[in-house]
Formats: structure tokens, sequence, C-alpha cells
């Protein structure tokens, strides 16, 4: 038999190879659920990922509320690390990262991935 894959796998395979990422997920941008992940051990998805929800969502609604249309990427940055996503159709693409990480490329690889959430 064999195995099903998911239709994330290869998106988020392709974000962990980038350097200094730690882990890739596609999260429910409504509830924060977690529908698929690739995540090195020890790291906290379920926690990063209601909080990646949460912060997409609410930065998107913000910036349809001041008139700037849809949003598109968006970067947490905190001192020992950032999370990075890009949304589209109720589901957020979302990458997590050593502070030493190139954002430009893990950007690039995002938003080139985008079109596989719906």
């Amino acid at each position: 038999m064999t195995p099903v894959r998911s239709p994330f796998a290869e998106v988020l395979a392709a974000l962990v190879r980038q350097r200094g990422v730690l882990g890739s997920m596609v999260v429910s941008e409504s509830d924060g659920i977690v529908v698929d992940s690739n995540l090195q051990i020890g790291l906290q998805g379920s926690a990063v990922a209601a909080l990646a929800a949460s912060l997409y969502r609410k930065a998107r609604l913000a910036a349809q509320a001041a008139g700037f249309g849809e949003s598109g990427f968006f970067q947490l940055e905190a001192e020992q690390g950032r999370v990075c996503a890009v949304g589209r159709s109720d589901l957020v693409l979302v990458a997590v990262a050593e502070p030493r990480a190139n954002v430009g490329l893990i950007r690039v690889e995002m938003l080139k991935a985008v079109e596989i959430l719906g």
C-alpha cells in the first residue's frame, strides 16, 4: 500500500531546505490548527501555528480596513527567531526561522508556493 502524501509535502520540504529555516507549516487561518507540517524536533508547532494564524488574520483585516487591499507576506522578527507567513483561501503557509536566516530567499520561496494553498 502506497502512503498518502499531503498536497503540501513538497512545498513544506522546500522551505525547510532553506538555510536557517527550522520548520514550515500549513495552518488554518480561522482557528490556528496545523493542517500539515515539516518541523525540527523540539519546535512547538501548535503554539507557533496559533500565533502565526492569529497575527496573519489580524494583519490581513487591518490592511483591508486601512484600504491597502490584500495582505501579502507577513514577518514577525524577535530576538531568537522569526515567523514568516503568507496566506490564501483560509490557509496560511508559515516558516519558522533562525534570526540569521535570509528572509529574502524565504519570502521568494513562500510567494511562489502560495499558489498551492488554493
